[in-house]
């Protein structure tokens, strides 16, 4: 059998599997009668649960920009804390992502907590926080994650893993005797929200998916379609 025969048996297999993929959502329900009013105090809620439940990062969520062309990009970043002024993550501000955000701050954050069939997404703006707080964040992280903040040009080629951890080294003997120094080029940004979707997978694919949009002070509640 040749290997574009073998290719082309796999395929079908995979294929089949893709399309026999499925699973029924019947843990819990989401409805108008037991949700919170405020949307921030229902997140609050969803992600204690989630952490409670024991599923790996619940903090990580997906964060979505878009390019000077309008090309979409997403990549996975750590929730690290959120009130009602909005939801704080953390990164290089020569990343591709602060690029984007600096060009266009409007964005879009998922968290996917599959084990409890669950989906939280929201959309906002995003903007740097005060050097305070970054650098409050910055030196209350393990020696190595701030020597790797040091070393990570984030987003630019490099030519192989060995570089970057021979920069380790040299950046970790340079501050071996001292306190390691605050990166200016690095902090973190709040999404100031003004939508959530609160997804809670249903039985026979009627899920439930309640929105919530700013309307000046108030949150306006509405349900979706599955």
């Amino acid at each position: 059998m040749s290997s574009d025969t073998e290719l082309e048996s796999l395929d079908s297999d995979l294929q089949k599997q893709l399309y026999d993929a499925r699973k029924s959502y019947k843990k819990a329900y989401l409805n108008e009668d037991t949700v919170a009013n405020n949307p921030f105090a229902q997140f609050k809620k969803w992600y204690e649960e989630a952490e409670k439940s024991g599923l790996e990062e619940p903090n990580a969520m997906v964060i979505a920009t878009v390019d000077e062309q309008g090309r979409p990009n997403t990549r996975t970043v750590l929730l690290k804390s959120f009130d009602e002024k909005g939801f704080v993550f953390f990164t290089n501000y020569k990343s591709q992502k602060s690029k984007e955000i600096e060009q266009n701050p409007n964005v879009s954050i998922q968290f996917l907590w599959l084990g409890l069939e669950r989906q939280v997404k929201i959309r906002g703006t995003a903007k740097k926080i005060p050097l305070k707080e970054s650098m409050h964040y910055f030196f209350s992280r393990p020696a190595g994650s701030q020597l790797g903040a040091w070393v990570s040009h984030q987003s630019q080629v490099i030519s192989s893993k060995a570089l970057l951890v021979n920069e380790y080294q040299k950046i970790k003997q340079k501050f071996v005797n001292g306190e390691i120094p605050f990166p200016d080029f690095w902090g973190g940004y709040r999404v100031e929200a003004d939508y959530f979707e609160f997804w809670q997978g249903g039985d026979d694919r009627l899920h439930d998916r309640l929105v919530f949009e700013r309307s000046e002070n108030n949150w306006q509640m509405k349900r979706l379609s599955p």
